[in-house]
């Protein structure tokens, strides 16, 4: 677990790297992150995956509105292992006025690419509550 509140904070992720063109966010597999046969559960990617583009996402907009997930397509490529630490990297595709799509790559300590995937998030027109803004203007998503 990390300090980062919500699911983030269950599944251990950190943030390494927040910026409007880049994140980096990491988690390390452990026995809690396995499905019942014993290789780490793909909703952890799509779980991340969401999350890193959604703090992007959010960076990017800044407090013109709210970031929500509208679609994510995960892939899986290749097993992980109990003990790897995972680091995945948002970059953007599109940013525009009303939606954004962002594009996801996880890789193993190794440098192999273990899942990737797109999250689009639709920018809502609403106010941003003023705690998780200053989330993001103090330069981290964690609490």
């Amino acid at each position: 677990m990390s300090d980062i509140p919500g699911l983030d904070g269950v599944l251990g992720v950190q943030y390494a790297e927040l910026g409007p063109d880049k994140v980096v966010a990491t988690f390390t597999i452990t026995d809690q992150h396995l499905q019942p046969f014993g290789i780490p559960h793909g909703g952890i990617y799509c779980a991340v995956h969401e999350s890193t583009a959604s703090v992007a996402a959010q960076t990017w907009l800044g407090d013109k509105g709210v970031i929500v997930g509208t679609s994510n397509l995960t892939d899986f490529l290749r097993q992980a292992s109990v003990g790897d630490t995972i680091s995945v990297t948002a970059t953007p595709i599109h940013r525009g006025r009303s939606q954004q799509l962002w594009h996801l790559d996880s890789h193993d300590q190794d440098g192999r690419l273990v899942a990737q995937g797109q999250v689009r998030l639709a920018n809502l027109d609403r106010e941003i509550p003023p705690e998780a803004l200053a989330r993001f203007t103090q330069g981290t998503p964690s609490a």
